[in-house]
């Protein structure tokens, strides 16, 4: 089994930073992408930021240049740098990797940006 606990979300005035962190535990062989999704209130969840096996990156055009997503193996873990934070990036982030036994999911950490 793997488990993923996400950290780091809170308030944030617009134009702040946050950095959310994703540690995973448990039996993991081989893992092939990173995610990270958001649920804005009343809207569908979307993918936001991936990191892909070999270490290429995806971005939701709305956070290009604003969102770093990284990883960092030896400690099972994976992060979102959020930068120039605006109201519209409020919602629920969830973690998600992709591995050999299907998807593994964490409960989210809240993001709210306002003033």
């Amino acid at each position: 089994q793997v488990q993923l606990v996400e950290s780091g979300g809170g308030l944030v005035q617009p134009g702040g930073s946050l950095r959310l962190s994703c540690a995973a535990s448990g039996s993991i062989v081989n893992i092939y992408a990173a995610n990270w999704y958001r649920q804005a209130p009343g809207k569908q969840r979307q993918l936001v930021a991936a990191l892909r096996y070999g270490g290429s990156t995806e971005y939701l055009d709305s956070v290009k240049g604003r969102f770093t997503i990284s990883g960092d193996n030896a400690k099972n873990t994976v992060f979102l740098q959020m930068n120039s934070l605006k109201p519209e990036d409020t919602g629920v982030y969830y973690c998600s990797i992709d591995h050999d036994f299907g998807s593994s999911w964490g409960q989210g950490t809240q993001v709210t940006v306002s003033s």
